[in-house]
């Protein structure tokens, strides 16, 4: 369900509680992201196009990608009155900021989603979003929409190799980057002892060569 905009205890339309007068005023106008629909409520067929340039007041996003705040977020809209609300189908577009699941470096990302959405004059349950105070607040709609949007793994390039696993450099910044290929475990052990061995053979030779010659030998 979309979210109501909070209303507030003062100032505004008044309205009777329990005999005590209270004034309710909507915030909705307070929105960036709030559009004045008065020219087309209750004139099915009316029709027009609105853009709005958002500077994004709060972070919004994913735990490896957002769009942060101080962002900026280009909205544009067409609205048509129909006989239970306005239709507005929208454009968003902007940037989000990510790190790369794989060399995680830090990347920009473009954001372009489409959706299309009814405001009902109505609260009934039936309708996720609502006219309100003759406006519409895309907020909640242009959120969910973007977020859902995003990628689950963010990469800067398609083909990103990574880190090398064993020193953490960056793959893509050093081509060939490459490192002896380590001893198997089970070898090692046969490794020394043929080391020895070849050490021990080398020993033995050079004790054999000490030995004084024979007179037979010298004959």
């Amino acid at each position: 369900m979309g979210r109501k905009p909070e209303r507030s205890l003062t100032g505004g339309d008044s309205e009777a509680v329990a005999g005590v007068e209270l004034t309710i005023v909507s915030r909705i106008n307070e929105s960036p992201y709030a559009v004045l629909v008065r020219d087309l409520m209750h004139r099915p067929g009316e029709m027009r196009e609105h853009s709005l340039q958002i500077v994004v007041p709060e972070t919004f996003g994913t735990t490896v990608v957002e769009v942060p705040k101080g962002a900026k977020l280009s909205i544009k809209g067409r609205y048509e009155s129909l006989h239970d609300g306005v239709l507005v189908d929208a454009v968003v577009s902007g940037k989000a900021q990510a790190e790369c699941v794989r060399c995680l470096i830090d990347v920009t990302l473009p954001v372009r989603v489409e959706f299309q959405e009814l405001f009902a004059y109505s609260e009934d349950e039936a309708f996720d979003y609502t006219v309100i105070d003759e406006y519409v607040d895309l907020e909640p709609v242009v959120r969910d929409s973007v977020v859902l949007s995003l990628p689950f793994q963010p990469v800067c390039q398609k083909d990103c190799l990574g880190l090398c696993p064993e020193c953490g450099v960056r793959l893509l910044d050093n081509p060939g980057h490459e490192h002896e290929a380590p001893i198997d475990a089970r070898w090692a052990a046969l490794a020394g002892l043929q080391d020895f061995t070849q050490d021990s053979h080398d020993h033995d030779l050079n004790d054999t060569n000490d030995f004084p010659e024979t007179q037979e030998e010298k004959s």
